[in-house]
């Protein structure tokens, strides 16, 4: 146990008060209880890092506990992938144990509560119990079924057992109170008839439990100490705490529950639910796609487990919910494949590239290290020859001002290798150049120890030996979703935001040295990025998977965008001085192009939002946002923010604002209408020619 108290989260000093209060040290068990519909993602990592963590803190026992109540919905294949996913991350369990282990004890005690008036069998729709349960601001009030006798009810609740009602016709429910604040407490269901078989008891059960009736009976069972679950149970725990009062014994542990956030990642969605709608439909290729959140996706992508678990240790356990971005994980995989993946050459999009002063046939083989970061990682050799390929982004014929690359006239260090000059170039019919011709210096080797080794020039780039190379196909991935809250836009769909550009596949050359590559293996791609073999991968055909790039391009291209809306801003202003409609049209020109390649949903909409004011400059853009982005239209606003600007365009004492709001609202068939009386009003005073038109 920890002896610092500054140091322990709060669920760790709630074990630690257990433990001062009486509770023995082996009496501290805990669990891990996925539900088996689906494949786990990166916010079940925080649960597991979390739950196991405790686990090893305190040397107690970590139960992996299947809630498998739902057989409409899970799978063995599930049920594998978990435990798959757990080992990978670096845990075990003490015990396995499902749900389904405690039916018949879980039925037992349903009797149990029959005979002494706790549950009763109903025998409503859905719907109606849905009305008579009430609202949040209006008590429930009894069914018509619940106050059948015990006999009754004991008849139903074995017919209901041995499959003689349909799905739908009965449900057992707990007699708790109809008029409970808390709704969860209104009579909840305990048991509903589904006629599915089951991946481990088959067809013998015709009833099943409902999670909130299971979950604290079985944490008793394996007598779990602290049952730790995320924020949207803590209206769960009054009925937790309820269905565990009827079976309590004073002689055994008392399991409670303890509520932290859940993990929040932007970019990303959580729900498994949609996780299945993307694999259903095809919008990925199955769980373990690398775009993917899920932890097998994430380790096919090339994501390690310490990474992971790294960042999960970084967020800590919190009680309040919050947004994390995903530039973190990322962040905590570069720092930890910085350490491990060593350093190889490969050219995704290849041009060749001849040293026309080194001799034809001859090849040297170069001593390249292999992790600077890892002294133990030693070194390799890699072959040079006459022809070779470079990336094609790293020539220009003529250079622009800080382009330290290779251009005609300019010199650069190939990597591990020579100084080299380009010379001239070969185009095909078309201008595009096919081939680019350098030469070397002889004494400018890397290493060499010679005044011409150490001559310094603007640039370094990698590259391949073309007799040497191993073509490759190589699969850059991006983020699945191009805005930082996919699922969280009223009357938008989370598929709206996927991004196209999520994944592209190419055909590329690698150094010799990875021939023999397997699964998992993870290299740095030199000024490429991070790069994990794919299992598709096979000796005749090798399969990169980019899992990160070396620097954070989101983050790059979030302030790019943030940056270039802030100077269309200053561009508007301009618009307002020049002094003929040619100078404005250019200048509008200009701003809608921009407005246009901005592709962050969110990001448009606060722009649009902050810039409904008073002032004209603030207010054209707004209406120019609205008018040139693809990515918006007026019922992404909220009401009240739409119909401000509408008003505010309307009485603008700018023409040109005035002139852009209305077409923008003539654009708006929903809210058209609504804005007649002022359009009118503005019809008899306007002066404008041009306004005057759109009245």
């Amino acid at each position: 146990m920890s002896t610092e108290e500054k140091s322990l989260n709060f669920i760790e000093q709630i074990i630690e008060d257990s433990l001062s209060n009486g509770l023995a040290q082996d009496k501290l068990r805990f669990r891990f209880p996925p539900e088996p519909n689906g494949y786990l993602h990166i916010g079940h990592a925080k649960a597991i890092c979390l739950n196991f963590g405790l686990g090893l803190r305190y040397n107690a026992p970590v139960n992996l506990r299947f809630d498998d109540t739902n057989p409409a919905k899970e799978e063995q294949e599930y049920v594998d992938a978990i435990k798959e996913d757990l080992l990978w991350l670096g845990f075990n369990w003490a015990e396995e144990r499902y749900a389904s282990d405690y039916f018949q004890q879980l039925y037992d005690w349903a009797i149990v509560m029959i005979k002494k008036g706790k549950a009763y069998v109903d025998s409503q729709s859905s719907e109606d119990m849905a009305i008579q349960k009430g609202t949040p601001t209006q008590p429930g009030v009894d069914g018509p079924f619940r106050n059948r006798s015990v006999e009754e009810n004991l008849q139903l609740f074995e017919a209901m057992k041995n499959g003689d009602f349909p799905e739908g016709s009965h449900v057992l429910r707990a007699k708790i109170d109809m008029t409970s604040t808390n709704m969860l407490m209104r009579d909840p269901l305990m048991y509903r008839v589904l006629h599915r078989h089951h991946h481990r008891t088959g067809n013998d059960w015709k009833i099943y439990p409902m999670y909130d009736y299971a979950h604290g009976e079985s944490d008793y069972i394996e007598q779990i100490s602290h049952s730790i679950c995320t924020l949207e149970f803590v209206m769960h725990r009054e009925l937790y705490n309820w269905f565990l009062d009827q079976i309590y014994d004073a002689t055994k542990v008392r399991p409670n529950q303890y509520e932290f956030a859940r993990l929040n990642l932007n970019y990303t969605i959580m729900s498994k639910r949609k996780l299945l709608q993307l694999v259903e439909e095809k919008v990925v290729n199955s769980w373990d796609d690398p775009r993917m959140p899920t932890i097998s996706g994430l380790r096919r992508r090339g994501y390690t487990a310490k990474s992971i678990r790294n960042f999960c240790e970084t967020i800590g356990v919190a009680k309040r919910e919050n947004v994390i971005d995903v530039s973190l994980l990322e962040f905590c995989l570069r720092e930890d494949l910085n350490k491990t993946a060593p350093r190889v050459m490969a050219v995704l999009d290849p041009v060749k590239l001849v040293i026309t002063n080194y001799p034809e046939g001859k090849e040297e083989w170069l001593e390249a290290e292999n992790n600077q970061e890892d002294e133990s990682a030693g070194f390799r050799k890699v072959p040079f020859s006459r022809e070779l390929y470079i990336e094609r982004e790293d020539f220009l014929e003529v250079a622009p001002a800080k382009f330290f690359r290779l251009s005609i006239g300019n010199e650069v260090r190939l990597k591990n290798g020579y100084i080299i000059k380009g010379e001239s170039v070969t185009k095909d019919a078309n201008g595009n150049i096919i081939e680019i011709q350098a030469t070397y210096d002889t004494d400018s080797l890397s290493g060499s120890g010679t005044e011409a080794s150490k001559r310094k020039v603007a640039g370094t780039l990698h590259w391949v030996s073309i007799s040497h190379a191993i073509e490759a196909e190589i699969r850059l991935y991006d983020r699945l979703f191009i805005d930082e809250a996919p699922d969280s836009h009223k009357e938008k769909n989370f598929l709206d935001f996927m991004n196209k550009s999520s994944l592209e596949i190419v055909k590329g050359f690698v150094e010799p040295s990875l021939a023999d590559v397997k699964a998992n293996d993870k290299f740095q791609f030199q000024r490429l990025g991070y790069f994990n073999v794919d299992k598709d991968s096979t000796t005749s055909k090798l399969v990169f998977n980019k899992t990160v790039g070396l620097k954070d391009a989101w983050e790059e291209k979030g302030k790019k965008e943030e940056n270039l809306l802030m100077n269309m801003l200053k561009e508007i202003n301009k618009y307002f001085k020049v002094d003929t409609k040619e100078d404005r049209i250019i200048i509008q020109n200009i701003i809608g192009e921009s407005i246009k390649s901005v592709a962050n949903f969110s990001l448009l909409i606060n722009s649009i939002n902050k810039n409904i004011s008073n002032n004209k400059s603030s207010l054209l853009f707004a209406n120019f946002i609205l008018k040139y982005s693809d990515k918006i239209k007026p019922s992404d606003l909220e009401l009240d923010s739409l119909n401000k600007l509408y008003n505010m365009s309307i009485k603008s004492e700018s023409s040109f604002v005035r002139y852009e709001g209305i077409k923008n609202l003539k654009n708006d068939s929903e809210n058209f209408s609504n804005f007649q009386v002022q359009l009118s009003e503005l019809k008899n005073s306007e002066k404008n020619e041009k306004v005057l038109e759109l009245l």
